[in-house]
């Protein structure tokens, strides 16, 4: 990796114990390749927190015989469709379907989305995702 800065820390014992058991169960070789991903996930955190620029992924699963419900989330992928990259369709039994929608836009807009997707009638579970677009961790 080029450009690496060697830094130095102190931890209590029972903390670097906790953390040495982290790195174990996780299966990092050594605790700067854990430090490094703890590191970045919490900078995808405060990107979120500042409404930053993100990728992710929506995923529903509803009945397909709920009323009108095809039309409703599809309506709401038009509406935001600068947002919505692609969307797979998966059919898990006679009933129930499967959406995976991949996202790109600020934090906060994306949440909306989600939150406005997973409101509707006949909607059974609805998950969030997101990421970074990496920009900033590189």
């Amino acid at each position: 990796m080029p450009d690496l800065e060697r830094l130095s820390f102190s931890l209590e014992r029972p903390l670097l114990e906790r953390l040495e058991r982290l790195r174990e169960e996780a299966g990092y070789g050594n605790r700067s390749e854990l430090l490094r991903d703890m590191i970045r996930g919490r900078l995808v955190d405060r990107a979120w927190e500042l409404d930053g620029e993100a990728v992710g992924t929506i995923t529903l699963v509803y009945d397909h015989h709920a009323r009108r419900l095809n039309e409703r989330l599809t309506e709401l992928q038009h509406d935001h469709h600068e947002v919505i990259l692609a969307t797979t369709h998966v059919h898990l039994d006679h009933h129930h379907c499967v959406e995976v929608i991949l996202v790109r836009g600020r934090a906060g807009r994306i949440r909306a989305i989600a939150d406005a997707l997973g409101k509707q009638k006949g909607v059974l579970h609805a998950g969030l995702s997101m990421s970074s677009t990496g920009q900033e961790l590189a």
